[in-house]
């Protein structure tokens, strides 16, 4: 799988890259304190593409990670992402890297960590041909993950046989979902893209809008306001929480709700939808309980390797999720390939008149349609002077 991206001019490793280091073990909180020229220091195997895609976004001097960033398991996207967009990337430093404070400056030098003359840590410099043979070797590794992901599956569906099938455990909500659209926002693959073409439908449809925790965030930043914001709080911020949507905090089977005591705190109402798998399948699972007519998902999780991704065996969850609403289930990239704006009467009006007026227009510039003008006008004044004649005989 290629890609094309955006370059930029690629810091030559040889003579050496220098930065302040930021350092957090989750690339998604990371993201949130990096500015450009800084060395982020992480702690992810398997950098997947939404992260290499927020860290190209913050443009950091260099990328430092404790562990492999492809680790063989299946054939992540990220570091392809890092090293096209010019970004160096040193893999597999180990865990001492992560002890490094914040703000320390360090010289990263082929595959080592410098500070002045000391190594504080040597890796493995990615580059283009070893990124090649890495997925390479992901590839042929791709079946046991799909005997994995086969048998995940299964034990998703005994788990959550009833939620599926009959709905048990769905909550009530106030938002009127029955016979409307409705779109699902994850912050995922190209998610400002995609909302970026949906444009028109929103504005024609008027879908109900569900932010799947930081794609509240997303429909915000974009122009709009959601309707509901669902997930588990992790990665939206309390403006969203606190713009008007409903809140539905998942928790887990067990109970535990990691952001029912954020919610509370801040004093919004919500409602708690304990299941299993992902916000984004709690999501699409309440409105099609709820009845919705058509289900768009934006952002979310399609293929294998996207849910391999994800990270986590759960993510099982979302194919079974996907099968259950499949009849309604829209991807937001099908939408805006099949999708054209219908014309109403009004905007045909509003065309007719400006094509009228545009030929009125040219034919004012020219001598010819001046005669013209000339000759009707004649004929209006001839046409008003007999119709008062007979007014004023009678």
């Amino acid at each position: 799988m290629r890609l094309t991206f955006r370059r930029r001019a690629p810091q030559p490793v040889e003579s050496g890259t220098a930065g302040p280091v930021r350092v957090d073990p989750r690339t998604k909180d990371l993201t949130k304190r990096l500015h450009a020229g800084d060395v982020a220091v992480i702690d992810h195997l398997d950098i997947d593409r939404v992260a290499a895609d927020a860290l190209v976004a913050k443009a950091p001097a260099a990328v430092l990670n404790a562990a492999k960033s492809t680790s063989g398991r299946y054939p992540n996207l990220g570091p392809e992402i890092l090293v096209a967009a010019g970004i160096p990337l040193i893999d597999d430093l180990g865990p001492d890297i992560m002890s490094l404070t914040d703000g320390r400056l360090v010289q990263i030098v082929g595959g080592k960590v410098l500070d002045g003359e000391n190594v504080l840590a040597e890796g493995t410099e990615q580059t283009p041909a070893t990124i090649e043979v890495d997925l390479a070797n992901a590839r042929e590794g791709l079946s046991d993950q799909l005997e994995s992901f086969a048998a995940n599956t299964m034990d998703y569906l005994r788990r959550e046989r009833d939620l599926l099938l009959d709905g048990v455990g769905v909550p009530d909500i106030k938002t009127v979902i029955d016979g409307r659209h409705v779109l699902i926002v994850v912050r995922g693959y190209h998610y400002k893209a995609d909302l970026a073409t949906l444009r028109p439908y929103i504005v024609e449809y008027r879908p109900v809008m569900i932010g799947v925790d930081g794609g509240a965030d997303a429909i915000l930043e974009a122009g709009w306001t959601p309707q509901l914001i669902v997930g588990d709080m992790d990665s939206v911020s309390d403006k969203a929480l606190k713009c008007g949507a409903e809140i539905v905090v998942h928790a887990y089977r067990d109970g535990k709700a990691p952001g029912l005591e954020r919610v509370a705190a801040l004093g919004v109402e919500h409602v708690v939808f304990p299941a299993t798998g992902t916000s984004e399948d709690v999501a699409m699972l309440l409105a099609d309980d709820k009845g919705a007519e058509l289900i768009v998902a934006l952002g979310t999780h399609v293929t294998l390797v996207e849910f391999l991704d994800k990270g986590r065996s759960g993510m099982a969850s979302t194919f079974l999720t996907r099968l259950r609403v499949g009849s309604k289930l829209v991807d937001a990239k099908g939408v805006s390939r099949l999708y054209r704006a219908r014309i109403s009467n009004s905007q045909l009006i509003m065309l007719v008149v400006a094509g009228l007026l545009a030929l009125t227009v040219a034919l004012a510039s020219t001598a010819a349609g001046q005669t013209l003008f000339g000759l009707f006008g004649a004929r209006f004044d001839d046409l008003f002077s007999w119709v008062g004649s007979l007014f004023g005989g009678a």
